[in-house]
């Protein structure tokens, strides 16, 4: 509860920080204090030190594991405000709005992440997403912004409309919103029709989900809208609400998917295999490297999609490594892609020879979203997968194969940025910088080496 009042109270302040002051550099400065008091709110409460008591009915269920992604969530954002502040301040005229969208971003992420109920998850989507709507087209004057926008706003409200027809249908078969398991003598006194609106409700509710997470084949909206969108607040989408998007459906579907039976494990085979395919196969003939990385973000949620197939523990270790190692290589990468004119593969040429630092640290982060070893996306993919194979079958050794298959895929156009940096003549145009940035950058390179070689120095945590 921590993090949904007070991300609330400070998204409320940031709103009016920006009548107190015209400083862009302050309603930076006064944001990163917000999410320190924000993050430290979460941490309160996952360790038990203070929490605010709110009886919500058993709608909002505070568990260790939604606990401790509103930890990573926040802690991403805090990095992402320090290394991309001062872009994000310069988008429009409305810095300190901007900022509190975010905060109220954050607050739909910490109702998803402790929702008990139908309701609850509708109105933790919809917190969440609405502000995206605001800061996809907020680059007015930028006719691609306004088309991302209104594209996004489409696309976001068919997909809202179709999960409000699914849980009516599991209202209707259920009787109430809850998203426990149904059990055998609960189904023995329902008409023999309503189970089956049951599944049906689970189906339409998946597909939703399946929008708001950019997964094939209802992936179609992301490149446009990504590509159009504000570099920083693309970042923001593509990482943090991404990863919250599936917890949200694990929370859902780990509960509710025995009702479905084999058609469960049949339609998840083919979002995760076509969305691997899609994204990945995709990105390869894209020329532009946000365009790529846009793509790119299909295929790691086809990745994601692993912690759903395999229900298990290693799974949500899984997920909660995946989510701190994308979101963290991704933010990276693009507060450097910011930072360049062209954001096309020859915008990087030559970048190791005027920038190495650029260089460096871009590196780093294009290896851990490839997953090579010594980075915190190798053993990110190594838990998705080791949590497949651990469920044991035909379908999971196929589906680990079809995973390693495509991350091989995935390095060649991650390799193309190295290539063009260290092997291509050229010299990029770099917008400014300040050495509070390449220190940002270079310790933000370190965690992600760090959690590539002990990833228990995060997994450890959600066991302290």
């Amino acid at each position: 509860m921590n993090a949904i009042i007070l991300s609330a109270l400070l998204g409320v302040v940031m709103m009016f920080s920006g009548i107190a002051t015209n400083s862009k550099s302050t309603i930076k400065n006064i944001a990163i204090v917000a999410l320190v008091i924000l993050l430290l709110g979460n941490l309160a409460e996952t360790y038990n030190w203070f929490a605010f008591k709110i009886d919500t009915r058993g709608m909002l269920v505070f568990g260790k594991f939604g606990l401790f992604f509103n930890t990573i969530a926040i802690a991403s954002t805090l990095i992402f405000v320090i290394l991309s502040g001062s872009d994000i301040v310069k988008v429009g005229n409305y810095p300190a709005d901007y900022l509190a969208l975010i905060f109220f971003v954050l607050c739909g992420i910490g109702v998803l992440t402790s929702y008990n109920n139908l309701l609850m998850m509708f109105l933790g989507i919809e917190i969440m997403t609405i502000p995206l709507y605001i800061l996809t087209g907020s680059a007015k004057k930028n006719l691609k912004s306004n088309e991302a926008s209104l594209k996004y706003f489409l696309m976001g409200s068919f997909s809202t409309g179709l999960m409000l027809m699914g849980i009516a249908l599991m209202y209707g078969a259920s009787g109430n919103f809850g998203i426990s398991l149904i059990t055998k003598e609960q189904v023995s006194t329902f008409m023999q029709q309503m189970p089956i609106l049951e599944v049906v409700g689970l189906l339409f509710v998946f597909v939703a989900m399946l929008f708001k997470v950019s997964a094939a084949p209802f992936h179609f909206w992301t490149p446009d809208v990504y590509d159009g969108a504000p570099s920083v607040f693309t970042s923001f989408m593509a990482t943090i609400v991404k990863a919250a998007g599936f917890i949200a459906i694990i929370t859902l579907f780990y509960n509710k998917s025995e009702e479905m039976g084999t058609l469960w494990k049949i339609v998840l085979l083919i979002v995760t295999v076509s969305t691997l395919l899609i994204g990945n196969i995709t990105a390869v003939f894209q020329q532009s490297v946000k365009r790529m990385l846009a793509y790119s973000s299909i295929a790691q949620a086809g990745f994601m999609l692993f912690a759903l197939y395999a229900k298990n523990d290693l799974a949500k270790e899984g997920i909660l490594l995946y989510s701190a190692a994308y979101s963290l290589a991704t933010i990276g990468i693009f507060a450097v892609l910011i930072k360049l004119e062209d954001h096309s593969y020859e915008g990087y040429n030559g970048l190791a020879k005027s920038n190495p630092v650029l260089a460096i640290t871009s590196t780093i982060f294009l290896f851990s979203l490839a997953g090579i070893p010594l980075t915190a996306g190798f053993f990110a993919k190594y838990y998705m997968l080791a949590a497949v194979l651990k469920t044991g079958g035909t379908f999971a050794v196929t589906l680990v194969i079809i995973g390693v298959s495509f991350a091989a895929v995935s390095v060649y156009y991650y390799f193309k940025v190295i290539q063009a940096m260290y092997f291509k003549e050229g010299t990029p145009t770099i917008m400014p910088f300040t050495n509070r940035f390449k220190y940002a950058l270079i310790a933000l390179a370190v965690i992600i080496i760090v959690l590539g070689v002990y990833p228990d120095a995060l997994l450890g945590c959600f066991y302290f």
